[in-house]
């Protein structure tokens, strides 16, 4: 088993096919979306493959350490840079084939009009962890 980020972007990567942004959906269409992922977590969860699910505002603090007792603070995360995270699953499967069909699941939660987004979404290994990578 290794474990598999998947990192969902508000922006950064290449657009969605149903790029409309969330705030232009109908009430109805956020509740399926959201359900839709509910659905995926319980499925993942089931099959012992869910770890931890995280959803994250647009807002964010940079901090690095910059000497004893003086950690400069940003106020970025900044809308000019490269992305933002919306949020991330966990998982830990048997193969990367199967993180790649998990992946692909989620991809397809609806957006406007109710229709599949076929978002990207950024598959990423634990670091250290064994590789299931046999491409």
């Amino acid at each position: 088993m290794a474990k598999y980020l998947l990192l969902k972007h508000y922006r950064g990567g290449p657009a969605p096919v149903n790029d409309v942004p969330m705030d232009q959906w109908t009430p109805e269409e956020v509740t399926a979306h959201v359900q839709f992922m509910k659905d995926w977590e319980a499925r993942a969860e089931a099959s012992g493959e869910f770890v931890d699910v995280g959803v994250l505002s647009p807002e964010g603090t940079f901090v690095r350490y910059d000497g004893e007792g003086r950690p400069p603070v940003t106020d970025g995360p900044f809308a000019e840079t490269k992305d933002l995270i919306a949020g991330f699953y966990v998982i830990d499967v048997d193969s990367y084939q199967r993180a790649l069909e998990l992946a692909g699941e989620l991809s397809a939660a609806p957006g406007k009009d109710g229709e599949p987004i076929h978002e990207w979404l950024e598959l990423r290994p634990y670091y250290g962890a064994p590789s299931t990578i046999t491409e």
